[in-house]
């Protein structure tokens, strides 16, 4: 894989390299995370209570790892899993 970039020095090279790795680590975390998302809104709008309650555990986790690998702030992912499990409660609670 030929690395084309506006680094001369071979520790810059060595950088831009790296750097390339952990965008397309981070991409596809931060894709896993969006995809489990929509797969538990989908359950939510369905209120498929079983479905809904099996998503929203997976959510939590796949959240709590992406924020604790760097991709995304750990606020950010309190926060999302906060308004998350907020609307699946509301479809597990109703009658």
């Amino acid at each position: 894989m030929e690395v084309v970039s506006l680094a001369n020095h071979k520790s810059a090279l060595k950088r831009h390299r790296q750097s390339l790795v952990r965008r397309m680590r981070n991409r596809s975390q931060r894709t896993a995370m969006k995809n489990i998302v929509k797969k538990l809104h989908s359950a939510i709008e369905s209120k498929d209570k079983e479905a809904v309650s099996a998503t929203l555990t997976k959510a939590t986790s796949v959240i709590a790892k992406t924020a604790s690998k760097g991709v995304i702030p750990g606020n950010t992912a309190n926060r999302t899993i906060s308004r998350l499990t907020k609307r699946a409660n509301a479809v597990l609670l109703a009658n």
